[in-house]
């Protein structure tokens, strides 16, 4: 660092000291080192601070400082997203929301709950369920992330069949902008249509916008009752058409997951609770609700399974047994990572209706391209999650990888589909983003960003590449 850099450093620092306090900055190597990278594989660039601001005032003071100096800032959380999203590619400041963590206020008039961004997730569902109440969004990592990851990502679950996903639950927002304007968005009402929709205009927007620094998000009543079953099968792509046959029935499961027999016997071989892995697939199939049309529905759905070819389908015996299979599902990406040094795991997503054809696909795709592809997800609504066990060190490999991947988006998009169902575009995706959006929207976007952000300092590199990838001629 030459003497000039020295300087600006230097002034920089005292300048986020002022805002957050000598003991809420760190610009050391090994602090630095900490936030340089998240959940996604071979992505890591060193920031020059990592701040943690303790209020949303100081939220939007430091915004403002930042974008006067033309500063990039990158909000981080947990550090669980899947697309580099919390990576500081440009440098600049990692935002900390560590200390933003409190739940404000549970409503119990109105079904709702206000929080600060970096509260856990889980804790929040705790919270509410207490009260007999209902916080339905639950990403694989409720456990570690914050529910301000969840909103900038807009998270998914295994609940997003019913339920939908975290967007479906955000009724107000308070967000930091890079002016150092603090605004709120929505309320407590069941209806508003008062201006543009700009709470869902944040929610997913993926720290390119603004900062969420608060928000209330919708409950509502805990179900009464919940039975859980696993439908086995020797045919991939019968468990597929069960699927679409569920809902061409009209029901709705609560939870319709797909694991492929790889991914079964990783996750089995790291929860020892007895799953089946003599099999080439299951669905774990969960419903919610009176009682009485819990058991009608599981009874229908298990005939339909039996129908679609399934050699078995069981009935989880306890509330235990049936929670030890959600989070058998819930660690499946823990488990495959620990059978190779490097796991990618992608979301691309189909309509109902497709799932059969994406399963075959992603196998053909693995096959032609020789790569170890393991595909589990929540088949219910279409997301389905293939999973490249690869070594980052084999670059050959890593370059068919690569291109097994963009097949995979471009055949998901010829199905109706699109590149990421809840994981987000950040920088892994941003060079297929044009694919689906086209050039127009993609202008339009671009608009938005430059009318809130004109500066370019949230979470630069993120969303928009810099050149769209060329499609990929896939074989018919």
């Amino acid at each position: 660092m030459g003497l000039k850099e020295e300087k600006r450093h230097s002034l920089v620092k005292a300048q986020l000291v002022e805002i957050v306090g000598e003991e809420n900055v760190d610009d050391s190597t090994s602090g630095r080192l900490v936030y340089s990278y998240d959940a996604t594989p071979n992505f890591q660039a060193l920031p020059d601070f990592v701040a943690a601001p303790r209020n949303a005032e100081e939220v939007a003071a430091l915004l403002k400082r930042c974008s006067e100096q033309k500063i990039p800032v990158y909000t981080r959380g947990s550090g669980t997203n899947l697309c580099a999203d919390t990576c500081p590619v440009q440098g600049g400041v990692v935002l900390l929301m560590k200390h933003m963590n409190r739940i404000l206020e549970l409503d119990k008039e109105n079904l709702t709950i206000t929080v600060q961004p970096g509260a856990i997730t889980k804790t929040i569902t705790d919270c509410v369920e207490k009260e007999d109440l209902f916080y339905p969004p639950d990403p694989s990592s409720m456990k570690i992330s914050t529910i301000g990851g969840n909103l900038a990502e807009n998270s998914g679950g295994l609940r997003g069949l019913k339920y939908g996903v975290t967007k479906d639950y955000v009724m107000a927002l308070q967000v930091a902008l890079p002016n150092g304007a603090l605004i709120r968005t929505g309320g407590k009402l069941t209806k508003d249509v008062a201006g543009y929709d700009l709470t869902r205009l944040f929610v997913g927007s993926e720290g390119t916008l603004g900062i969420i620094t608060e928000a209330t998000l919708k409950l509502i009543p805990k179900p009464e009752s919940q039975k859980t079953i696993l439908a086995l099968y020797q045919d991939i792509e019968a468990a597929g058409r069960t699927v679409s046959s569920i809902i061409a029935h009209k029901m709705i499961p609560v939870t319709l997951e797909f694991l492929d027999q790889d991914t079964l016997r990783a996750v089995e071989d790291f929860a020892h609770i007895g799953l089946p892995t003599n099999v080439k697939a299951i669905l774990l199939i969960v419903q919610d609700g009176p009682k009485e049309i819990v058991d009608r529905d599981i009874k229908k759905i298990a005939e339909l399974c039996r129908k679609e070819q399934a050699i078995d389908v069981q009935l989880a015996a306890s509330d235990e047994e049936a929670q030890q299979l959600a989070a058998a599902r819930r660690s499946a990406l823990s488990a495959l990572a620990r059978l190779k040094p490097t796991t990618i795991l992608e979301d691309a997503t189909v309509p109902r209706s497709e799932i059969a054809a994406m399963v075959r696909a992603i196998a053909e795709v693995a096959k032609k391209y020789r790569v170890q592809i393991s595909t589990f997800g929540h088949a219910g609504d279409g997301n389905l999650h293939p999973t490249c066990l690869t070594d980052a060190r084999d670059h050959e490999e890593m370059k068919r990888v690569e291109e097994a991947f963009a097949e995979i988006f471009e055949k998901a998009i010829a199905l109706g589909g699109t590149l990421t169902g809840e994981h987000g575009v950040g920088v892994t995706k941003a060079p297929y983003l044009e694919w689906k959006l086209g050039a127009d929207g993609m202008a339009v976007m671009r608009g938005i960003k430059q009318s809130i952000d004109p500066q370019g300092i949230m979470n630069p590199g993120k969303v928009f590449a810099e050149k769209a990838k060329e499609r990929v001629a896939t074989e018919k």
